[in-house]
């Protein structure tokens, strides 16, 4: 059961300035599942009038990390460690991505956190359009232990 101070400091990301200078905004927040989107403004538009690929980047950062430290509480250590991005059409408009870590996943990392090891393990999520269209893909690796 996730607190009433998780929800709340889960809504104020919104108000991180690198989040809201872009428009990005977290819609909604279900146990292992955060759903993101990002308007086309004058703030994150490129110079042929898409979205910014900066923009985009920034929109998947780092919800995997979030999800995967509300999931496994604050007997772990988790950080991102590195990402890569691959553009796949222009952004128009309002673009949204779904970021869900499975109950199994999480338990798998944990049990492996548990035997003491350092585990690297790999999230994708895709960037799509109003349409449903692929814009961009994301993979992100993140670094989990147990704290000692």
């Amino acid at each position: 059961m996730v607190s009433f101070w998780s929800r709340l400091r889960e809504r104020l990301i919104n108000f991180y300035p690198p989040l809201l200078g872009a428009g990005i905004r977290s819609r909604r927040i279900d146990d292992l599942t955060i759903h993101v989107e990002m308007k086309l403004t004058a703030f994150n538009r490129n110079i042929v009038g898409v979205h910014f690929g900066g923009s985009l980047y920034a929109m998947c950062d780092p919800w995997f990390m979030l999800i995967m430290m509300r999931a496994l509480g604050s007997d772990y250590i988790v950080w991102d460690k590195a990402a890569s991005i691959k553009f796949i059409s222009p952004g128009r408009g309002t673009v949204n991505a779904a970021f869900q870590i499975t109950r199994e996943r999480i338990d798998e990392i944990r049990t492996a956190a548990d035997r003491g090891e350092k585990i690297e393990p790999v999230f994708s999520v895709d960037v799509l359009d109003g349409q449903g269209q692929i814009v961009a893909q994301v993979e992100k690796l993140l670094y989990v232990r147990r704290k000692k």
